[in-house]
């Protein structure tokens, strides 16, 4: 997996825009999609794994009662995978990973935690069309007939109806990226989609069918409050990836917080 490593906004600028002028269209347009993290050494283990590591199969019974419990917002919810995508969403683990069209959203997500300043921050990148090689042919058909590379919600409802239908399709593990409906102003926000796999014990990293399909943009501890504070100033901020008021708290918060362990031991140190 190819890292760069950047050292200022530029750099990141550069990073992030570098390779992507499509001269057939004359257009600056990415086969790309981001995900950020506050700590580069996290894994892509997804939440279901990190939450029930002991049992895996348990993820139906919490869907199960996801879906009994949510029932007054989720009766109008009618597609397997828009209430998979909304349990995201809501914080329920599933085996679902989050990802952004953006590459500003996911370095948003790789610096708003400011407890985890003193960490290198990562900014995973995907090559769609190289990713979408190890698909089963079904489903690279379904792309190609679609003229596309990342699955709709209606596309998905053809693909499959449960997680056990979607192993059916091939015996070997697969992954693939779906786009959920914006049911809430956050999945907007947020250019929001999802990979999946198609077994939960698998992560999507392990699938990637060649070397250059992943890489990573490493934001180093002494670089991420710069990368913040511009994101800031952009207004790529909880204020517009967490809409309403849980969003404008979650902003104030942080924007008055002090910068977490290494900061807080520098001054005590200076203090003393």
């Amino acid at each position: 997996m190819r890292e760069i490593i950047i050292h200022s906004w530029d750099e990141l600028q550069h990073a992030i825009f570098d390779g992507v002028w499509d001269e057939s269209i004359m257009r600056y347009r990415d086969n790309s999609v981001y995900r950020g993290m506050a700590d580069k050494n996290w894994s892509m283990m997804p939440s279901l794994n990190r939450a029930c590591a002991h049992d895996l199969s348990l993820e139906k019974q919490m869907l199960r009662s996801f879906r009994k419990y949510g029932y007054a917002d989720l009766q109008q919810v009618s597609s397997f995978w828009q209430m998979l995508a909304m349990a995201q969403q809501f914080g329920l683990p599933t085996r679902l990973l989050d990802w952004t069209y953006s590459p500003l959203v996911a370095a948003h997500f790789a610096t708003e935690d400011q407890d985890s300043y003193d960490k290198d921050g990562v900014i995973l990148c995907v090559h769609i069309d190289k990713m979408n090689k190890q698909l089963p042919l079904k489903l690279k058909n379904m792309l190609e007939k679609e003229r596309g590379n990342i699955f709709t919600m209606e596309m998905m409802d053809k693909v499959a109806d449960s997680f056990e239908s979607l192993q059916s399709i091939a015996e070997k593990p697969f992954a693939l990226f779906f786009e959920p409906a914006s049911a809430v102003n956050r999945i907007a926000n947020q250019y929001a989609l999802f990979s999946v796999c198609s077994d939960p014990a698998v992560t999507i990293d392990t699938l990637a069918p060649e070397e250059k399909t992943f890489r990573r943009i490493i934001i180093p501890a002494e670089t991420k409050l710069e990368i913040r504070d511009k994101l800031d100033y952009i207004n790529i901020s909880e204020r517009m990836i967490y809409p309403g008021l849980d969003g404008i708290c979650k902003w104030i918060t942080r924007r008055y917080a002090a910068l977490g362990p290494k900061y807080h031991q520098e001054n005590n140190t200076a203090e003393e």
